[in-house]
């Protein structure tokens, strides 16, 4: 299973005007800063277009445009190419963010819109399962991060009590 088809899905999605932006995050995200571990799908956060004369936003446009290329549906996934790729939308202010500020890389001659190590670490202090805390150690350990702009961001999302019991757990 290649993400590159993954990948090109996505970008012909925000050509055709189904989506307006994307970024990958997740596990998936931090493959391009640190070490890839083993994980079971794709999460894609995206920016959409409410439906005409609505605040509404609806993910049926996505799926009906997935099926059409066929694409099957699992449960919450949209199965491309062999990936169970999950769409997300941006659950608050820092994934806005991370999504606005999602930088470009370069996969196997394809663009494609990854959320920063630094929005990555602090979505996983924000969310702070163990695994999170595991990945944000990783970023820290292979000094993939920018600190100073972690801590702007810990700041500006009010995640300095996190933060803080982070570190005191590393001394």
């Amino acid at each position: 299973m290649k993400i590159e088809e993954v990948i090109r899905t996505v970008n012909q999605m925000k050509a055709d005007g189904v989506i307006a932006n994307y970024a990958i995050g997740g596990a998936v995200g931090a493959t391009f800063y640190l070490e890839p571990v083993s994980t079971l799908d794709v999460d894609i956060f995206i920016d959409v277009h409410a439906m005409a004369g609505s605040s509404i936003i609806s993910l049926d446009p996505i799926f009906s445009y997935l099926r059409e290329r066929g694409c099957k549906m699992e449960g919450e996934y949209v199965v491309i190419s062999g990936w169970p790729v999950q769409f997300l939308l941006p659950t608050g202010p820092l994934i806005e963010e991370a999504l606005a500020r999602a930088v470009e890389v370069d996969v196997q001659g394809i663009p494609a819109r990854v959320f920063t190590a630094e929005y990555l670490a602090a979505i996983a202090l924000q969310i702070g399962r163990a695994k999170d805390k595991a990945r944000l150690l990783q970023f820290i350990e292979a000094r993939a991060l920018d600190l100073p702009l972690l801590e702007a961001i810990v700041e500006r999302h009010g995640l300095e009590k996190q933060w803080h019991q982070f570190q005191q757990f590393l001394s």
